[in-house]
Order: C-alpha cells, then structure tokens, then sequence
C-alpha cells in the first residue's frame, strides 16, 4: 500500500515534466508557429475574400388556428337571413408541418422559374432562372474542381436538349433538375412545433432578388393553401350557381307561358280556361320557389367560400436585407488560423519526434548492412 502511495506523486511528477517539456518545445519553436498562423491567416483571408457575398431574407407568417367548427360572425349573419351556416365535414387534413413539403417541391418550385425579379446591382429586370443561370458567382476553386463535370454536361445538353423545350415537371432535363436542387438550397421553410410559426428563409447573393423572391415565395404558398382549403367549397358555389341559373331560366319562361295565356284569354270564364290558368299559374308559383330556393343556395355557398378562405398573419414581412449573411469572414479567419497553429504544434511535437526516430532507425540499418 505504501509503495502505490509513492508511485503516484512520482507519476504526477512526471507527467507535469511531460506538460513542461511540450510547452518547452513549443516555446522554442515559437517562430515557427507564428510563421505558420500567419500562413493559416492569409490563406483564411484569401477564402473569406472569394466566396461571394450572400444576403438572407426571412419572413415570418402565422397560419389561422384550424376550428372544425365553421361558424362564427358569418354563420351569424346567415341564420338572421334565414339560411343555416351548417358546419365543416371534418378536420383540416394540411397541417403548417406540410409547408416545407410544399415549398421544396418540384411543382412549386419549377413555378418560380418564371417569376421577374430586380436586381439591386445594375437594376436589370429578369427571371429566377436567368439570375440563378447567369448572375450567381461562384468561388475560383468551385471553376477548377467542376470544370469536367460542366464539360461532360455541356456536352450532354447538346445533345440531349432542343432550344424549343417545354418545362415538363413530370420529366425535368438534367439542368431543370440542377436547378431546383439549386433553389432548394437557397429557399428553405420551416415549422416552429410549439406556436405553428412558418419561417420562410431564402438566400440570394442580391439583397433586392432576395427580398422580392421572399415575398413571391409566401405569395405563393398562401395561394396553394387557399386554394386546397376552398377547393370544395368553390365546386359547390359553382354547382349551386349552375342550378340557380337553371332554375331562373325555367321561371321566367313558366312567368312567360302563364302571361301569354292572360293575354291570350282575357275575359273567359270557361272552366276549362280557368283550370289552365290555374295550373300555368302553380307552375309559374312553383318555378320561383325552386328558383328562390336555390338564390339561398347560392348565398350560402359563398359565405362558405368566405369561411373556409384562411387568414395569415405576417409576423415578420418581407425586407431587402442591408448586410449579408455570409461569409462570416473572421469566423474563417479566426478557423484557419487555429488550424495552423495546431497543425504546426501537432508537427513540432509528433511529427518531428517520429521523423527523427525514422530517420535514426534507417540509418542504423544502413551501418549494420555496410559492416555485413
């Protein structure tokens, strides 16, 4: 047990010599591990200054909470008209966890093509698609390491592609499809669990494009959740109005025929004359119940139009951003330097260890072959 007790603090002692060695050496090696963060920084400053600058737009939109119940001021107002509201067939089956889904997709984001955006730099207008195809730069590295790939598909396009295409979403050619992958890593959506906050972020390197594609973007994924959430509602609006016309149509020619008949039969007192006045006379009473009827269809239908269009609140709209997102150029800075410093203590105090132990181990094996 005593023997143990001494062995501890002499492997302490020891390796507190091991620590003071190795900052020994890295203190005598000094120079060489500024040289090299020095190194490290430029090569930091020459990365940050090629890659170029992006600007991010991000806006906020809060979805109407989903009620199976669709009643409300609306529902009010038409049973004071006589007309019943009525309520939902079910639940909302688009959940805003769905958004993101919407926005990457193929379809949504192929529709963006064509969408004319400003550029802050120079004002020219164009489409998304001309802007990602001609005005996104990219780093000097990313021309020498793609350089095969843009020969092989250049190659590829000629051949494969014609000038009079038309965009298929069931079928993209290989550059639609580099494209919406393109634009998909530019425009993102996200959904926070606890409040249902739709995050749309989209990042561009013009801050103007940025903006204005943002604001398409929302534009356009309210529109498709409008559109899915009155999709049934708007069928029924146009088949009631379908059946109010309809009606209108068999009421004014029932009016007609039983007019025509007064005029036709003034004075007679026939039974039979009578008979047919009264029955054109129903007909013509019967025709405009239908016709009324349907008329309170009709209103019904659009209020329920009214009330299944959904709200969105724009928490945080749309603004050209004023600084860019990236490069963080002294996070790069400050990474590559680090870099090179451990780089270089990493060398100083195993690298050169292990080469002079190489370097020993050949050279006896050199003297110990000569001697043989």
């Amino acid at each position: 047990m005593q023997e143990e007790k001494d062995k501890k603090p002499q492997e302490t002692e020891e390796k507190e010599i091991d620590l003071l060695e190795l900052a020994t050496k890295l203190w005598d090696s000094r120079k060489k591990l500024i040289i090299w963060s020095i190194c490290g920084a430029v090569i930091g400053l020459i990365i940050a200054f090629s890659i170029p600058k992006e600007y991010s737009t991000t806006v906020k939109l809060a979805p109407e909470a989903n009620d199976t119940k669709t009643g409300g001021s609306l529902g009010a107002l038409a049973s004071m008209a006589g007309l019943s509201a009525g309520s939902a067939s079910g639940a909302d089956a688009f959940y805003p966890q769905l958004y993101p889904d919407v926005v990457s997709s193929v379809p949504f984001i192929t529709g963006l093509f064509d969408v004319e955006v400003s550029t802050k730099e120079g004002g020219k207008k164009i489409t998304v698609r001309e802007y990602m195809e001609e005005d996104i730069r990219r780093p000097w590295w990313s021309a020498i390491m793609g350089a095969p790939g843009m020969i092989i598909g250049a190659l590829k396009n000629s051949d494969d592609e014609d000038t009079g295409h038309k965009l298929n979403t069931f079928q993209l050619t290989p550059t639609e499809s580099r494209l919406v992958e393109a634009l998909n890593r530019r425009i993102a959506a996200s959904v926070d669990q606890k409040t249902s906050v739709v995050s749309i972020d989209v990042q561009m390197q013009d801050p103007l494009v940025s903006a204005i594609l943002a604001d398409t973007v929302v534009s356009r994924l309210q529109a498709f959740i409008t559109d899915y959430r009155t999709n049934k509602a708007r069928k029924d609006l146009e088949y009631a109005e379908t059946l109010n016309e309809e009606a209108q149509q068999e009421y004014y020619k029932a009016q007609q025929r039983y007019a025509d008949y007064l005029d036709r039969n003034q004075g007679i007192v026939m039974y039979s004359a009578q008979i047919t006045r009264d029955r054109l006379e129903n007909e013509a009473t019967l025709a405009f119940n239908l016709y009324n009827q349907t008329a309170q269809q009709v209103q019904k239908a659009k209020a329920k139009v009214q009330e299944t269009t959904p709200v969105y609140a724009i928490v945080t709209p749309a603004t050209v951003p004023v600084k860019a997102s990236s490069p963080k150029k002294m996070m790069i800075l400050v990474g590559f330097t680090f870099l090179a410093f451990v780089a270089c203590a990493a060398w100083i105090l195993f690298g050169q260890p292990l080469l002079a132990e190489r370097k020993k181990i050949s050279k006896k094996e050199k003297e110990n072959s000569v001697k043989e």
